[in-house]
Order: C-alpha cells, then sequence, then structure tokens
C-alpha cells in the first residue's frame, strides 16, 4: 500500500520566504489599520469651521425631516433656524428632496456672522437630490440661532423636500 503523503504535494518554504511573507502581511494590516473607518470629505474651511459630508447619521440626530415635507420653486427662498446649546461640537444639517433634475442650494449662517456655503447637491461628489452635512470647529460651536437658507436654484415647477438640523 502507498503512503498518502505520496500524493499530497509538500513543499517546504525556507525561513527567508517565511519572513518575506510575514513582512508583506504585516504590511498589509498597518496599511489597513491607517485607513480611516468613516471617510468623510472635507467640503469647505472657512472663519475657523469645517464642514464636512456625513456617510451614516449620528444616534443623536434623529431624522424628523421624515415628518415634514416642504415645497419650493425656482428662485424661492425658505428660511429655517436651529438653536445650538452651549458646549455643542457638531451641527448636522440635512436637506433632501430626492430629484437630482431639480438644484436646491443650502446656505448655513452662524450666529456669529459666518456665512458657510451655498452647498449644492454635488458637494458631497454624488447627484442623489440631498445635501448632508456636518459643520465642526475647534474649541467648540457658537450657541445660539443657527439659520439655513434653502433656495431654489433650477427648478421645474414645484420641487417636495425635506429639512432637519441639529446641533449636538
Amino acid at each position: 500500500m502507498t503512503d498518502k503523503r505520496d500524493y499530497l504535494p509538500y513543499y517546504t518554504l525556507s525561513r527567508d520566504t517565511m519572513k518575506v511573507h510575514w513582512l508583506a502581511l504585516l504590511f498589509i494590516v498597518g496599511l489597513a489599520l491607517t485607513i480611516p473607518a468613516v471617510s468623510a470629505k472635507i467640503i469647505e474651511e472657512k472663519d475657523g469651521y469645517t464642514v464636512s459630508t456625513v456617510e451614516n447619521a449620528p444616534s443623536r440626530f434623529t431624522d424628523l425631516s421624515a415628518l415634514t415635507s416642504y415645497s419650493i420653486t425656482q428662485g424661492q427662498t425658505n428660511w429655517f433656524t436651529t438653536s445650538v446649546p452651549s458646549g455643542a461640537t457638531r451641527f448636522f444639517s440635512d436637506l433632501k428632496w430626492g430629484n437630482p433634475a431639480n438644484s436646491l442650494a443650502l446656505t448655513i449662517y452662524t450666529p456669529d456672522v459666518s456665512v458657510l456655503g451655498p452647498y449644492y447637491d454635488s458637494a458631497d461628489g454624488l447627484i442623489d437630490g440631498r445635501v448632508y452635512l456636518m459643520v465642526t470647529r475647534s474649541g467648540g460651536l457658537p450657541s445660539g440661532t443657527w439659520s439655513s437658507k434653502v433656495y431654489g436654484s433650477s427648478v421645474t415647477g414645484t420641487q417636495t423636500y425635506s429639512y432637519s438640523a441639529s446641533g449636538y
């Protein structure tokens, strides 16, 4: 009877080859660890503020926008205000209209009179009828009333949309 080992390929690797494999594996793992888990794209840095895209909604930011629908036409402006408490470090703004054939613009006004934007559908690299942003500032955000302007920059007929904002 023949030994089973005669039918199985048997390879031996030298110590130098094993070292190269381990080094390659460590390099790949190290590279993977340097890539951030959530990649937010910075859109604008102005007056100490950083405006970036949002990949996933934070647990504190409930989507109240689904409860209220607004409408806008070509050249129309709608205003919203959001109260941001003392000690807040983030301001989230979510404008959704879903029809990329129409173009809405979002501009954010801070309590310390900085103007951020306008931001259009393509600000996050996607044309999907949504502008979803996070505003931060080193040392925290100013408390008070933040204003947001939604402008119908290129709208055929009437476009419905939802808008929600929250600072914490």
